[in-house]
Order: structure tokens, then sequence, then C-alpha cells
């Protein structure tokens, strides 16, 4: 139950500002509660988590419609802010539009149910008389069905008041409006500044809304608009969301594209546990190894082994590489396999995973000829072949693999597979930079 939580919590526990401190108590202590075992009964549990879910999905859905005006802004020069009058501040051509979002996939619309957001946003305006001619306030919700009830040009002054701004709390009737102290010529300027569209754009139709802008803005294809640009984004747009200073929350167009314009992803791991890890490994093995006819390249693996993997199963990893990037058939004109460098594991550990090689038969060649040697290029970079039945090639230190490299001139193809941070740069080649959350399940992805 905490793992499947998890990326909920990483995505809100550092975010300051309003929205993060209303969710966080509530998701952990529905968590402790389930963890507990409160006296609750499946159907209280199962409750719980629905409502947990329902209540941060509605979250990230803000952010996707953050990232969506950020995007569609015609002047790269023009912002957006995030948590600020609104949800979602917009400052275009001088002018500002706050945006409420609401997401209720599961609740039928109701007048009732948005009334409280236009009363705020009324008695804004009160407070606000300089901003009342450049200052537009819009509702963005997404609703189940009821959506009819409310037509595009229902909203009078008659309507705002009687379906909004009237309401009984305790007992006791309330009028927002004459509480205010506001005229109907004030509430007539505020209804023509009022934009409420109950229409909104479901939750996966809005990021994949996101996805194929950011593939034809980027001249990529689906993967890397994913599951590098979409996540990219995330991370920048949870990053401002962390600030208290209200003007760092802030962020123009042309900045946002500068800072998610990269390839290698700023990644974050609950993104991962929100894709599901099964459709993570299913899209990298897509994207990287789905290849039928392989070519005969040098296929770099560079591999980050975390505390939990045995030297069995890195063995196993290593023979599965082996397998499936291997062509030594006597009919093979140009015979490859694979090289291998193995991170953030001990000499000992080394040792024992080519002894187990060694003793399943695994010829393998490692660049050094023999005791005492030293490491070279040459001979580790020699063809193999159905004689020599040299099945993979191991890169014991990283400052090899340049070495290796640079005395190669087929084409040179490497993967890095990293848990937290990439560990391996390099100028001249492309490294496909790919995050793992353990080393196992590099299995799944080739």
């Amino acid at each position: 139950m905490w793992s499947h939580y998890g990326w909920y919590v990483d995505l809100i526990w550092n975010l300051n500002s309003g929205f993060g401190k209303q969710i966080v108590e509530f998701c952990v202590s529905m968590m402790y509660n389930v963890l507990e075992h409160r006296q609750w009964g499946r159907d209280d549990i199962m409750s719980q988590d629905r409502t947990a879910v329902d209540t941060i999905t509605g979250y990230y859905y803000q952010f996707n419609y953050y990232t969506l005006k950020l995007l569609s802004l015609e002047n790269l020069d023009d912002t957006v802010c995030i948590e600020a009058i609104e949800d979602v501040d917009i400052h275009a051509q001088g002018k500002i539009t706050a945006v409420q979002c609401k997401y209720y996939a599961k609740t039928e619309y109701n007048h009732s149910v948005i009334a409280p957001a236009i009363r705020l946003m009324l008695s804004h305006f009160k407070e606000n008389p300089s901003t009342r001619n450049t200052l537009t306030y819009k509702l963005y919700g997404h609703f189940e069905t009821g959506q009819r009830k409310l037509s595009s040009n229902s909203i009078s002054i008659e309507f705002l008041k009687n379906k909004f701004l009237s309401y009984t709390k305790d007992g006791v009737k309330h009028k927002h409006h004459i509480e205010l102290g506001l005229s109907d010529a004030e509430l007539q300027q505020f209804v023509n500044h009022l934009y409420v569209d109950v229409n909104a754009a479901e939750f996966s139709t809005q990021e994949k809304e996101i996805i194929t802008t950011l593939k034809s803005m980027f001249h990529c294809n689906l993967f890397e608009a994913e599951y590098y640009y979409y996540n990219n984004t995330l991370r920048v747009i949870k990053q401002l969301a962390t600030e208290q200073d209200i003007t760092k929350r802030s962020i123009s167009k042309r900045n946002f594209l500068s800072a998610i314009n990269q390839k290698q992803p700023l990644f974050e791991s609950w993104y991962i546990e929100y894709r599901g890890l099964v459709e993570y490994c299913r899209a990298i093995k897509q994207e990287y190894f789905s290849q039928v006819n392989i070519s005969p390249y040098a296929r770099f693996f560079l591999i980050e082994c975390d505390g939990r993997i045995s030297v069995q199963q890195i063995k196993s990893l290593l023979l599965k590489i082996s397998k499936n990037w291997s062509k030594l058939s006597k009919n093979e004109v140009r015979p490859f396999c694979p090289y291998v460098y193995l991170h953030g594991i001990s000499e000992p550990e080394i040792i024992d995973i080519k002894r187990a090689l060694q003793n399943d038969g695994i010829y393998f060649v490692d660049g050094y000829d023999f005791k005492g040697a030293g490491f070279s290029p040459k001979s580790i970079v020699r063809k193999p072949s159905a004689h020599n039945e040299i099945k993979l090639k191991f890169i014991t230190e990283i400052h090899q693999i340049a070495d290796v490299l640079n005395s190669i001139s087929t084409t040179r193809i490497i993967y890095q597979f990293y848990l937290e941070t990439p560990f391996y740069e390099n100028n001249h080649y492309e490294v496909h930079a790919i995050k793992i959350q353990e080393t196992q399940n590099i299995e799944k992805m080739i």
C-alpha cells in the first residue's frame, strides 16, 4: 500500500505553495490509517484509496493545464504563474486571466459545486478595483455529467445572484453580493469579465494534447515527447510550485521551452510509478530494443548496479544482453557482440561475475591479455566469431570506454541505464540515458 502512493507523496511532499499544503496532511493521514488497519473494512479502504487518487489527480490536472497554457502562448515573453490569484494566472498582451481549475471526473455538474469558487472570484473583484478592466476570471472544469445545466449565455446578473451568490451555511442564509456591498452595475462588470467552461477536456485527453503539442514543437517522436519533454515539463512545474515567493512561481514561454528542451531527462522517479513499471519498460523496449533485423553495430550497455542485485542476477542479465544482441554464426558476414560496463560495484564483485560467466562456459574479453598486463583497446575490440566464441566484451573501468569507442570504426550505440543521475557523458557520441528504478528492470526492457 505504501509503495502504491509513493509517487503521489514524492510529488507533493515538498510543495510549499497553497495547493501542496492542502493535500499533504490528508494523503499521509489516509495512508497511515490504512497501514495501521484502524478498524476499516475493505470497502472503507477502497473508498479512501479512490478519494486520494481522485484528489491528487485534480492537482495533477492543474499541472497539465498550466503546461498547455504556456505552450499555447503566442508571445515568447508572455508568462504564466501557478498559484497566484487563482490556480493558474495567464499574463498575455497586457492582460491577466486568472483560472480556477476543477476536475470532477465522477461528479455531476451542479451550480453549487462551482459556487464557492465564483464567490471567491467576486471577493477578489471587490478588493481589487484597479484591475477590473484588465483581469478576466475563468473557471475551467471537467464533470462527468450535467454540463447542460449551464449554457454559455446563461449567466445574467439574476442567475449569478440566485445560483452562485446565494447560499445557506449553518442554517444562516447568505447573499454574498449584498455582504460585499456590490451594486448591480458592478455585478454586471464582473459578469462581463467572467468566463465559465464546464466542458473541459478529460484528463487523458488533456495529457495527449500536451504530448502531441510537444512532439510538433520539438520535432521528435511520441516516445521522446512523453518520456523526455513531457516528463521534463512536470519537473520544471513542480520546482516552480515549491517557491514561496509568488514572483518565482511565474515563467515565460521562452524560459519554459529552454528549461525542458533536453533529451537527457530531468526524470522524476514518481513518473515511472504513475505510468506503471510494465508500461514504462514496454515503452523503452519499443523505442530502443525492438529491432527484428539487428544491424552489426558496436553496442555499449552501461549499467548502474543497485545494492539489491546479486552476482547471479547480474550474470543472468549479461547473458540475456549477449543472447539478444550478438550474431556469431558461421554464415554471419559481420559478426558482432555487445560491450558491457557495470557501474557502482566493487572489484571483488566484478571478479565474481567474471568467474560466474567463465564457469558457465561464456567466453568474454576484457582487454587484459595476461596477468599484469595493461588494458589494451586493441585486444577488446577484436572481432568475435563462431571460431573464437567471444560472446561478450567486458569493460572494467569507466575511463576505458572512451579508449574503446575511439578504437572502433563501425557505428557505435551507447545505452546508459542509471538509477538517479546519469554517470557517463560523451561529447562525441550520443548516449541514450535510460532511467531505471532497479537494475533488474533492465531484463524487461531488452
